[in-house]
């Protein structure tokens, strides 16, 4: 599955990879939990990710330029703190009509057009992210249980 999973973070729809990811999940015995937050969550990250990636302006959480959106770049952005800083990134984005908050070239900059965020916002805003003060932290909790959550993803993944 791992060559797969590169193919597929590589090339496909959003609707895709998060079918692959629930198919997945239903095959195996895990906690009713992990099956509410699972596609839930992939579909947020995801929804943010795949138009980056498809308008070559993809980047990691440190701001440097991705080639190709990866399983392991995935993963970086599931970081619960990392996600909050990508809605925040892309927030102010698309206030100011370019890419802000990273390492791109301007040229990349300039070609951002703005993301619809709504997916990635209400998913957060569930999991009490509050999407105004970017300062303002969520309970310990929620980032313990997006762990627990990408390690389930990762095991479904690496099947």
């Amino acid at each position: 599955m791992k060559e797969k999973s590169y193919k597929m973070f590589k090339n496909s729809t959003l609707d895709e990879i998060v079918g692959v990811l629930d198919e997945e999940l239903q095959k195996r015995n895990e906690s009713p939990i992990w099956k509410l937050k699972v596609v839930p969550f992939s579909r947020a990250v995801l929804s943010v990710l795949i138009p980056l990636r498809d308008a070559d302006i993809l980047f990691n959480p440190e701001g440097y330029y991705e080639e190709e959106l990866t399983p392991e770049l995935f993963f970086r952005w599931c970081d619960f703190v990392s996600l909050k800083t990508l809605a925040f990134t892309i927030k102010k984005s698309n206030e100011a009509n370019k890419l802000l908050r990273t390492k791109l070239d301007d040229e990349k900059c300039a070609r951002y057009t703005n993301l619809d965020v709504e997916v990635l916002n209400d998913y957060l805003r569930l999991n009490n992210v509050n999407l105004e003060k970017e300062s303002l932290d969520f309970p310990i909790s929620v980032y313990n249980l997006h762990q627990g959550v990408c390690n389930v993803i990762k095991s479904l993944l690496d099947k």
